[in-house]
């Protein structure tokens, strides 16, 4: 058998909330199941508002849409992430500023930060790899002194903190994923997280096609126009009622997938193996046992180790290519040279992390990970 990176979990009621909103005969969104979904992170996490989307890439552009961001624009966001990160930000005109990783830990350089800053920029994208976040008291600290947006991209971060509050619900504006390979998914979804006010109301506007119409349906006006620009973000019932069936069964999910990630961290640290590094958790962190790394130390080694694991029916992966070397934006990069992003890229190693992942089959895949740097030393 196979041991895949990711597979995605069903917790046994999808089919019959899908069933039900298509009983309720309206499936094209903002239903029941999206107020459901809406009225869990408000009522859980504390936030002020929040707006389903079809995916986290589409809440990152209507990020864009909201801070009305325009040609020459600039925007600072990590190299070390996925495309949709510096995409949504790109399209709008900006100008894209690349930042560092920190030595230890693959997040943006927070102490780096402020060197990048010009009178052109106009916000800053925090990306909190693997759930685990970024030192979001000196980033908001920066914002503030040069009048800056901060958006948080949550991708990966359902259930983490900063401190005591959530993350996505720091910044001005956050985003979060329920794609597939996240903790709580619905196959393809996403949520904007609303935390200033002078964003509540366009943010509807901008879900909505650029119309009124959630006002129209609250009964606060008599018919919706076209008012702003927007597009087609909010996703179908079907969506919502999917996510709505994995949110309930949310708790039980972290704790088997936090037991993965423990299992993990605790026996590879036991052996005090010096091949690697394993992941690093800020004291102000928690995580959610979103993915669980290692850092080789160097590129051939992360690729000896990859292919080593595969062919034992283990899938391991390395993750980002740095979108400053990405084909698509090196000849418009600065120039500048990204060494801890570049070295994030070339030695990190994802093991499988899902939650139908056995005790036994966990044991199996660490015992080879140990084979592995046995075999390299003779």
């Amino acid at each position: 058998m196979i041991l895949p990176l990711n597979k995605p979990y069903l917790s046994g009621n999808e089919l019959y909330y899908i069933e039900d909103a298509l009983k309720e005969a309206h499936i094209s969104g903002n239903g029941k199941y999206t107020k459901k979904c809406h009225g869990y992170f408000k009522d859980k996490y504390g936030f002020k508002k929040t707006l389903l989307t079809t995916s986290c890439t589409d809440a990152l552009e209507m990020c864009a849409i909201l801070l009305d961001i325009k040609n020459d624009d600039e925007v600072i966001l990590p190299s070390f992430t996925f495309v949709s990160t510096a995409l949504a930000f790109y399209r709008q005109g900006a100008k894209l500023v690349f930042a560092d990783c920190r030595r230890d830990f693959p997040s943006i350089d927070e102490s780096k930060i402020e060197d990048l800053i010009t009178p052109k920029t106009k916000a800053i994208v925090v990306v909190h790899y693997a759930g685990i976040s970024c030192n979001m008291d000196m980033i908001m600290k920066v914002a503030e002194k040069y009048n800056l947006f901060v958006i948080e991209d949550a991708a990966q971060s359902f259930n983490s903190f900063y401190k005591t509050r959530p993350l996505g619900g720091i910044g001005h504006l956050g985003c979060m994923s329920f794609h597939e390979t996240k903790n709580i998914q619905c196959g393809e979804g996403g949520m904007l997280i609303i935390n200033d006010n002078r964003f509540v109301e366009r943010s509807e506007i901008i879900w909505e096609k650029g119309t009124n119409r959630a006002k129209f349906f609250r009964g606060e006006i008599n018919k919706y126009g076209w008012v702003d620009t927007g597009s087609s973000f909010l996703p179908s019932e079907l969506n919502a009622a999917f996510l709505f069936a994995q949110l309930e069964m949310s708790e039980i999910i972290q704790d088997k997938r936090l037991k993965i990630w423990n299992k993990y961290f605790n026996e590879f640290k036991k052996l005090k193996l010096p091949d690697f590094d394993l992941p690093l958790i800020p004291e102000y962190a928690s995580q959610n046992g979103h993915l669980f790394y290692i850092v080789l130390k160097n590129k051939v080694r992360q690729q000896k180790l990859i292919n080593f694991l595969r062919e034992k029916d283990i899938y391991a992966a390395f993750h980002y290519l740095p979108l400053h070397q990405s084909e698509f934006y090196k000849k418009r990069h600065d120039g500048r040279k990204l060494n801890y992003c570049d070295k994030f890229s070339d030695c990190l190693v994802r093991l499988p992390l899902f939650f139908e992942l056995t005790d036994k089959q966990q044991s199996y895949i660490i015992s080879t990970v140990v084979d592995f740097f046995k075999t390299e030393k003779r």
